[in-house]
């Protein structure tokens, strides 16, 4: 891992299991808000908001779930190093808000980030 990621040039910082377990409150945190803002799934800037705390709290799982296993987690500037890859797609769009989020995009980044949350855990209880 640490190789691999100093090759590709990415940055890494030490964490612990008291990190993991901050890092995984915060992803909870984030995906029951975003359960919240998803209620007005009718309104586009709320699946916008909701779309990007679900992208926060996939981002938020990995960092625990690395930091549980590996005791390291991604510092580098592109997300993409983290495991929470398919949740990225949305980041810019959800974000900034210039392009609407549509229900199905909300439902699958709800549904991905609820998955790295559940892996996470797991990690965590290992």
């Amino acid at each position: 891992w640490n190789d691999a990621m100093t090759k590709r040039g990415g940055r890494t910082q030490p964490c612990d299991l008291t990190d993991a377990r901050t890092r995984l409150d915060n992803a909870r945190k984030s995906l029951e808000v975003a359960e919240l803002a998803a209620v007005e799934g009718e309104i586009p800037a709320s699946r916008s908001v909701a779309a990007a705390l679900a992208v926060l709290s996939g981002i938020a799982s990995a960092d625990a779930a690395c930091c549980a296993a590996l005791g390291r987690r991604s510092r580098g500037e592109d997300h993409r190093e983290a495991a929470a890859l398919e949740l990225l797609n949305l980041k810019d769009t959800a974000q900034y808000g210039l392009i609407p989020i549509t229900r199905r995009e909300l439902t699958t980044a709800l549904r991905r980030a609820a998955s790295l949350l559940d892996f996470a855990g797991e990690v965590l209880r290992r």
